[in-house]
């Protein structure tokens, strides 16, 4: 009896306890389920707040204006991004409206217990409380609010807040508009981003071409008196140097009077910061003057500043010699080859300037009574000459400089100023073909001034020549001192072709001359006709050059009338025209010389290939084209041990003499032996090809090329404030030779032609210049 008491009782018990478990639980669970329910009244309260505040925003930025960091420059939204914005206000309202409803909730309730009857509510209370404590939204992006609020991460709730049912196509329906709000908004935040980068590009975009309009605008303002004196002051800039004034002072001068006029074109010109920070004051006066011309329509070919920079982007070689053909001499055959060669590399343009004579100097000059009518039908005989030699055809440009041959010199004196031949958009790099020749009596620009690089190449050794004269000695004096003058004006750098030279300022030995292909083809010829076993040489000595004492006539007359006796039976052809030929003859006939006096021809005539033995005793040459030519066609050449012969020195063919009595023994080994075929090597080192590359080289004209063009005038550009003791000593001596060349009386004392300051009425018609009184009105330089 007392167990089953026992057992009623615990059973009571038991079922009490269950029944207090079970309320306790029920409790809890309601507890639960209320918190969740207000926490889901406060997520909408919050959520439509938040929608609220953030549409207000994304609807105030999209009508106001934004701001530019760090700039004061102000836009206003563009018209297709209002149109959005009007386009996506009806449905967020319409949103809204749904969303604000009473009856909200309990649809929502409804839908996550879709499904079965009795279905009950799974809810992840730890997804809950991780979206009240989070502090991310919409895929874990921060949104800075106003306003302290609980955010939530939508991701993350609704993805644990799952039912039991598949209900999750339905949930993803209903919150379609919010994902789609949310990719609209990150839209249009990309899309004002890159409207604000597109907005400062147009507005860059804007302010050039405003800066352009203005420069480009056909309405510029005339030149004021203070900008026409600051350019004639700054032309002037080479005169007063000369005189001693500063050329910084200048500029100091300059750009007071510019001053005033800068700041009031500064005031029409959106882009005057630019222009503010540009200290250089002779630029922007050239730039002012251009634009001024250019309004006008002016246009000249010589201009008020030198462009550099042609239009194929090239560089310009102006090569200057004192000779030309039908003269057959160095200074008219070597130029010619350096501008063909120099042209064939088409790494720059080239202009040969080359002197024009009279109708009544060409016949005195020119052999054979060949006159030309026109510049143009000399300039076709060049062409020919030299394409028939050179085997391609010479792309280069051949002009003019009028010229008066002085008898007394036996040369081509330059008349007015050569360089203005050159035009400014030309005068890049100069090659002045004895530099000392063509400026002793010039009356014009320095050349250094207009040029960016001068190099000088001297040809001939006149001081020798000018020894023979009368009062030679005091003579050659003079013109030692006057040749260091000009070449220091007028030069950067000096190829001296041989030690036997005059050791001029700035000045290197360097053999910057080749010889014409034919002569290289001539000796494989003959090598090749040799080595079949046929006689490449048939006759023996002959001697070749123009025939005045000066060119080895006179140490050839000595030596043979000397050692007569010991060359018995040798015969020496000459051949060569010259002022001094009949003298020559005569005095060779008197002394019963075994000589044989012909008329002057071309090197390569077949006539000349059968000697072996070439003879050159002239020391007076700085380095003989002949013998080179005659070594290319594998001769012998016997010559003086003299500086001139230096470079031949390294060829087997070549036989140097010291004594009279070493010059007989030379004469009969070459007459006994035949000549060495030239290797590949030294034909080489005789080819134009080889001697370009070293006049490139020696020059620095390598270096020149290579370096970028400067678009200022060198002539007018703004100097340092203290200009090297150097260059003021050239500009001294620049200023002198100008000044003593400018009186006809002094140059008259010097043996200069009279009336060659300036070019005549002649040279006017044949070339078509204007006057020099027009062209010069009141000061060359």
């Amino acid at each position: 009896m007392l167990d089953n008491n026992d057992t009623s009782e615990a059973s009571k018990a038991l079922s009490s306890l269950i029944s207090k478990g079970w309320r306790e639980v029920r409790d809890s669970a309601d507890a639960d389920l209320q918190l969740m329910r207000d926490r889901a009244n406060t997520f909408k309260n919050n959520l439509t707040s938040s929608i609220d505040r953030e549409l207000e925003n994304f609807i105030n930025s999209a009508s106001t204006s934004f701001y530019i960091n760090n700039n004061n420059y102000y836009y206003n939204s563009s018209p297709a991004e209002i149109d959005f914005v009007k386009k996506l206000q009806p449905k967020i309202s319409e949103f809204r409206r749904v969303y604000s409803a009473p009856d909200f909730r309990k649809r929502v309730l409804e839908k996550w217990g879709r499904g079965t009857a009795g279905a009950n509510i799974r809810i992840d209370l730890s997804a809950i409380r991780k979206a009240i404590v989070s502090s991310e939204l919409l895929d874990g992006t921060q949104t800075r609010t106003t306003q302290s609020s609980t955010v939530l991460n939508f991701r993350e709730f609704w993805g644990e807040w799952k039912p039991a049912t598949t209900a999750a196509p339905a949930d993803d329906q209903l919150w379609q508009p919010l994902r789609t709000l949310k990719t609209r908004l990150k839209e249009f935040e990309k899309k004002s981003e890159d409207s604000t980068l597109d907005f400062i590009h147009k507005f860059k975009s804007s302010i050039k071409a405003i800066q352009k309009e203005h420069h480009d605008s056909k309405e510029v303002p005339p030149l004021d008196v203070t900008e026409l004196f600051a350019y004639l002051l700054r032309q002037s800039g080479p005169f007063l140097d000369q005189l001693g004034v500063r050329k910084d002072i200048c500029d100091k001068l300059i750009d007071s009077l510019c001053s005033k006029r800068k700041k009031q074109l500064l005031l029409h010109s959106l882009s005057a910061p630019s222009l503010a920070d540009n200290d250089n004051t002779n630029d922007e006066l050239d730039l002012r003057i251009a634009s001024v011309l250019r309004s006008t329509g002016h246009s000249y070919d010589g201009g008020f500043w030198t462009n550099f920079d042609p239009p194929n982007g090239k560089r310009h070689v102006a090569i200057v010699t004192t000779a030309s053909l039908p003269w057959m001499t160095g200074t008219a055959v070597n130029p010619l080859f350096r501008a063909a060669y120099l042209a064939k590399s088409q790494q720059q343009d080239v202009t040969l300037l080359v002197p024009w004579l009279c109708k009544s100097d060409q016949e005195q000059v020119y052999p054979n009574n060949v006159t030309f009518g026109s510049p143009e039908e000399q300039e076709t005989y060049i062409r020919n000459w030299l394409e028939e030699r050179v085997g391609f055809k010479a792309n280069f440009k051949i002009s003019f400089y009028p010229g008066k041959f002085s008898r007394q010199r036996r040369s081509i004196i330059p008349t007015g100023d050569t360089c203005q031949f050159i035009p400014s958009k030309e005068a890049d790099i100069a090659i002045l073909e004895e530099p000392e020749h063509l400026n002793w009596y010039h009356h014009g620009k320095r050349w250094t001034d207009k040029f960016n690089h001068v190099v000088g190449i001297v040809h001939t050794n006149y001081l020798e020549y000018i020894k023979r004269e009368k009062y030679g000695a005091f003579q050659a004096f003079l013109v030692k001192h006057v040749n260091n003058l000009v070449a220091r004006a007028h030069c950067h750098k000096v190829l001296r072709l041989s030690a036997a030279t005059q050791d001029l300022p700035r000045s290197v030995v360097c053999n910057v001359h080749g010889v014409n292909p034919k002569f290289l083809k001539i000796g494989e010829r003959i090598a090749a006709e040799r080595e079949l076993g046929q006689q490449g040489f048939s006759k023996g000595a002959y001697f070749l050059g123009k025939m005045v004492w000066a060119k080895g006539y006179r140490e050839l007359i000595d030596l043979l009338a000397k050692h007569k006796n010991d060359l018995d039976g040798f015969k020496l052809d000459v051949y060569g025209n010259g002022e001094d030929a009949n003298e020559v003859r005569t005095t060779a006939q008197k002394l019963n010389l075994n000589v044989n006096f012909m008329k002057g021809r071309d090197h390569a005539d077949d006539s000349l290939h059968g000697y072996k033995v070439f003879i050159n005793p002239s020391v007076s040459d700085v380095l003989c084209t002949a013998t080179a030519e005659a070594l290319a066609m594998g001769k012998f050449v016997v010559c003086a041990d003299h500086p001139s012969n230096e470079f031949f020195r390294s060829f087997p063919n070549c036989l140097t003499y010291k004594t009279p009595e070493d010059f007989v023994s030379k004469v009969k080994e070459a007459l006994a032996n035949e000549p060495q075929p030239l290797t590949l090597e030294q034909q080489y080192h005789l080819s134009w090809e080889a001697a370009t590359e070293r006049f490139m080289e020696y020059s620095e004209l390598d270096r020149v090329l290579k370096s970028s063009v400067k678009a200022n005038n060198k002539g007018i550009r703004k100097s340092v404030s203290m200009p090297s003791l150097s260059g003021v000593v050239d500009g001294g001596l620049a200023f002198t030779h100008w000044f003593f060349t400018g009186s006809e009386l002094l140059r008259l004392c010097t043996g200069a032609i009279p009336g060659t300051r300036d070019y005549d009425k002649q040279h006017c018609k044949d070339l078509g210049l204007l006057p020099p009184q027009v062209e010069n009105p009141i000061y060359g330089w």
